[in-house]
């Protein structure tokens, strides 16, 4: 698993206040038992749930679609003028999205052993790039999609921005370019990426390390993690009796245990299952990344993705308290000092 703590800060430009980095799952928005397959009917009702969560307050606007290509089964490129007379634009910039790989990447990097390093190797560099053509691929899809839906979206690779690791550990992360874009009124989207390593030639960047780093840059009001389940549970949730844990108290050293609920053979013993061709560490990387960005003071919010909970999560409907109503785990920091 990566780790970004050896990162040296960087002098960025000042950015605009960001209100929320969403996680988009990549178990949530592609089908992954299937190859190359993206869960479309997911990824348009998220895509939906994030633009009605960054025109919270302003009211209904009518969709104008930033898409201007053609599509699959269309045999004209859609983009009509007139729509953007007289229209606002919406608040967007408090927006920055991250997706995993899911069906896209993971099957590429496993194969070849990417994650490993050895760029020496024919199989490992063509991994390399077969790896990268894949999760830029998804990349595209989920911009397009955000773009119908009037969000100005920008894809960002990490591997051409410059990020880079050593030892699997997250060396250098140039954020110039997403803070630019931030405050020209875009909303970046990045993705977990195939990316040098200085020791081992290569290895893979999760997606769940990229938004911790972009987490203690850019210091959002909440982070949101779109999952395929409803949140964190006490063992795998295809087990019986497996319980949601509503809420996780990270403490000042990093370790963190189980609020609610509250039961005498739980502790915060948390089983976990990671696929065979996850390269990245699975929920596992994300519990342990989410409870960094809580050390940080930032609310982490992990919901199942294209649900009524996951809209009130990204609104920040649930910042305050828990409502006894909404389904997901909240992870955040408690100062004891304080208690």
């Amino acid at each position: 698993m990566e780790d970004s703590t050896r990162t040296a800060p960087l002098n960025l430009p000042k950015t605009k206040p960001i209100r929320c980095i969403v996680k988009l799952g990549g178990a949530a928005i592609t089908c992954k038992n299937e190859l190359e397959k993206v869960n479309e009917e997911n990824l348009e009702i998220v895509s939906s749930q994030l633009r009605q969560a960054m025109i919270t307050g302003s009211g209904s606007q009518k969709v104008i679609g930033m898409d201007w290509s053609k599509r699959p089964g269309k045999s004209e490129i859609s983009c009509e003028m007139d729509n953007f007379e007289d229209q606002t634009l919406m608040d967007s910039s408090s927006f920055v999205v991250v997706h995993g790989a899911g069906s896209f990447g993971h099957f590429q990097a496993s194969k070849s052993g990417v994650h490993k390093g050895g760029l020496h190797k024919l199989l490992v560099r063509a991994g390399f790039v077969a790896t990268r053509i894949s999760v830029t691929t998804l990349n595209l899809e989920i911009v397009r999609v955000l773009a119908r839906e009037g969000i100005p979206s920008i894809g960002m690779s990490p591997f051409s921005c410059g990020w880079s690791t050593s030892e699997r550990n997250l060396k250098s992360a140039d954020l110039s370019m997403v803070a630019k874009a931030i405050d020209s009124g875009f909303v970046p989207v990045l993705h977990g990426d195939a990316v040098l390593d200085v020791l081992q030639g290569c290895t893979i960047l999760s997606g769940d390390v990229i938004i911790r780093h972009l987490a203690a840059y850019l210091k959002p009001e909440y982070v949101v993690f779109l999952t395929d389940v409803l949140g964190v549970y006490d063992r795998p949730p295809s087990e019986p009796n497996a319980v949601l844990l509503r809420e996780i108290a990270v403490n000042e050293d990093g370790s963190w245990y189980v609020v609610k609920p509250a039961r005498q053979d739980m502790n915060k013993q948390v089983e976990i299952t990671v696929a065979a061709h996850d390269t990245t560490g699975g929920m596992e990387t994300k519990i342990s990344e989410a409870a960094m960005i809580a050390k940080l003071g930032i609310d982490v919010y992990i919901v199942k993705a294209a649900t009524s909970h996951s809209l009130r999560a990204l609104s920040g409907e649930v910042r305050s308290s828990i409502p006894d109503d909404w389904l997901g785990t909240v992870i955040r920091f408690v100062d004891k000092r304080n208690c």
